[in-house]
């Protein structure tokens, strides 16, 4: 007999991981799901090391989500058009959009023929999302994996597009932020230097702020390389820093504080989560099992850790709504939409229309700030200009007026 990892959730909702011995991956997944649990995954436990290795090769390569779609999108037709599994991977395997998505599906297409849950083996991949893995478990259940698939793509193609939406909105700010900064640079380290030049040679009697300007000026010339060294440097311990769960925390707590921008952040994180929730919820999956994989697919640790203390809650009997709401993060509006749609016993529903509702307010918001900050970076731009022209000019000024006296 060969023992197993499994890990599987109990009719109460809890997830376990133990070792289970027998004749095969299937023979051990066949009993558990005869005893009424809800089985994720069965591995090899000799082969653990293997499985390790092939993970972190997948996590080396990040999905092209939207190619990825055209290939769900495909494979929902034909499922639809009555092909088996196997045969419609076969058939996409060497007609994929990605080149880069095909071993990958060779693999997912191999794990099956040799008797694999479709779920199973994408997840051995180890670069699928858990919510896509988890959505295809449920439609293996459900016995409507192509109506599950189509509810996943839904799902991916809105949250796409809301982060394109947020990215063209930055690119402006974005560029006028860099262009402020190539400015001051080009104005400090060289033009405020040849000025220096200039009133050196001439022996003159600056006004103070001409002093500072010029004072600035050189030492930013005399030092620049050391400078764009250490900011290099700083970018470069930053992002590794920025890796640790600590960092990534402290972070999080950084951006649930900015001005206006930490609504807005939660907000976007709030309307992400509602959506992969009901998303999951609609395709069968328990409520204690959709939870953890919706705050898995966040990837925003402070809300994983809120989402940890309300699976806790959920699990010993309370309501969403009351969980979220110990949490502490989650906006009182969205708490209020999800409590109503528990006691109407419209919960996916409901969970679709606050992230509708918050994906909508976080575009709006978006605009409004964006379009305030354009002006003010504007402002500061002219007053930064104003400033050294008027340092570096009022000495010629001053010049002109004694020598025409």
């Amino acid at each position: 007999m060969a023992e197993f990892a499994v890990k599987y959730a109990d009719p109460r909702g809890e997830i376990h991981n133990q070792i289970a011995e027998g004749a095969s991956d299937h023979d051990v997944r066949e009993r558990l799901t005869s005893q009424g649990f809800l089985v994720y995954s069965v591995k090899a436990k000799g082969g653990a090391l293997a499985t390790l290795g092939g993970r972190a090769g997948g996590r080396g390569t990040k999905l092209n989500l939207e190619k990825f779609l055209i290939f769900n999108q495909q494979f929902v037709t034909l499922i639809k058009a009555g092909l088996p599994i196997l045969k419609g991977l076969d058939l996409l395997a060497d007609r994929l959009v990605d080149p880069k998505l095909k071993p990958y599906i060779n693999s997912v297409r191999d794990e099956v023929r040799h008797g694999s849950l479709l779920s199973d083996a994408f997840e051995k991949q180890g670069i699928f999302p858990p919510v896509y893995v988890t959505s295809v478990l449920a439609g293996e259940k459900s016995g409507a994996l192509a109506d599950v698939l189509e509810r996943f793509i839904t799902y991916q193609r809105t949250a796409l597009a809301i982060r394109k939406r947020v990215i063209v909105s930055l690119i402006y700010p974005s560029f006028l932020v860099v262009l402020v900064f190539g400015l001051i640079v080009f104005l400090v380290t060289y033009v405020v230097p040849n000025f220096a030049k200039l009133y050196g040679s001439m022996s003159a009697n600056l006004p103070q702020m001409t002093q500072i300007l010029i004072a600035v000026g050189t030492t930013s010339r005399d030092y620049i390389l050391f400078v764009v060294g250490a900011i290099i440097l700083a970018a470069i311990g930053l992002r590794y820093w920025a890796r640790t769960q600590a960092a990534q925390l402290k972070i999080d707590y950084v951006k649930l504080r900015m001005p206006i921008f930490g609504e807005i952040w939660i907000k976007y994180q709030v309307a992400q989560f509602s959506r992969v929730l009901s998303t999951l919820l609609q395709g069968g999956i328990p409520l204690v099992q959709a939870l953890g994989t919706a705050s898995a697919s966040l990837g925003t640790p402070l809300l994983t850790q809120a989402l940890e203390k309300a699976v806790r809650m959920v699990r010993e009997g309370q309501t969403l709504s009351s969980s979220l709401r110990a949490t502490g993060i989650f906006p009182p509006l969205s708490i209020d939409m999800i409590e109503v749609g528990e006691s109407t016993g419209a919960l996916p529903a409901m969970l679709h229309s606050v992230a509708d509702f918050y994906e909508d307010d976080v575009g709006t918001r978006m605009q409004a700030a964006l379009s305030m900050i354009e002006p003010a970076i504007m402002i500061f731009m002219g007053i930064f200009v104003a400033f050294v022209l008027i340092a570096l000019y009022l000495p010629i000024f001053s010049l002109a007026d004694s020598f025409g006296g």
